[in-house]
């Protein structure tokens, strides 16, 4: 039986992750405002230019649709990704587009501070996000998707073990008017032992 994700906390060793609330949005303001994103490839919205314009934009992009997932595609589940350690908000990444007929979702609307790139939190909170998906809600695919210009996340999600699929063309208008070109990968629930036994290995001491 495939259910919505229930939105508890996802506790690991390095990482945790809660539901993103509006009192989080401040501290993703110094994320958003890291130019080392949006030279990477991150373009589709602009570099928020104050504390206030990266609330108002944090509430835009990751808090819409919070807790309305209907299981047919509409609304999201947005969680704050901290580090274990000191509590310490390094990123955001939310379960979207959740079809219970279809046995899908997304895991997408990711965004760390580039000091946490190369680092544990992203196979970690990659391993947690899947097992809630796979293990604790029955899903059959999870995609995972990106701009084709972010050459860095695209190799990131190819690390964690998920198959490129293909491009969908002119899929998206970004903030500036431009369209982009998405990227799309997924995991299966066949590939999930393989890619969570890979995942565990980089986790390791």
């Amino acid at each position: 039986m495939t259910v919505l994700p229930t939105g508890e906390p996802l506790v690991g060793r390095f990482v945790r992750l809660d539901l993103l609330t509006e009192a989080d949005l401040p501290e993703l303001f110094p994320l958003l405002a890291d130019p080392a994103v949006y030279a990477s490839g991150y373009v589709v919205h602009r570099r928020p230019t104050s504390l206030e314009d990266g609330v108002q934009l944090a509430r835009e992009r990751f808090l819409r649709g919070q807790g309305q997932a209907d299981g047919v595609g509409g609304g999201r589940t947005a969680y704050a990704i901290r580090r274990v350690a000191d509590g310490t908000l390094v990123g955001t990444s939310s379960l979207l587009e959740a079809h219970l007929v279809n046995e899908s979702i997304h895991l997408g609307s990711t965004l760390y501070g580039s000091q946490w790139w190369g680092t544990r939190v992203n196979p970690e909170a990659k391993l947690l996000l899947l097992a809630q998906c796979f293990d604790d809600c029955g899903y059959g695919r999870v995609k995972i998707q990106t701009d084709a210009l972010n050459t860095r996340s695209q190799a990131a999600i190819a690390k964690l073990g998920a198959r490129r699929e293909g491009v969908l063309r002119r899929d998206m208008r970004r903030e500036d008017g431009t369209f982009r070109d998405t990227v799309v990968f997924s995991v299966l629930r066949d590939e999930w032992s393989e890619v969570r036994a890979a995942l565990e290995a980089r986790l390791k001491d």
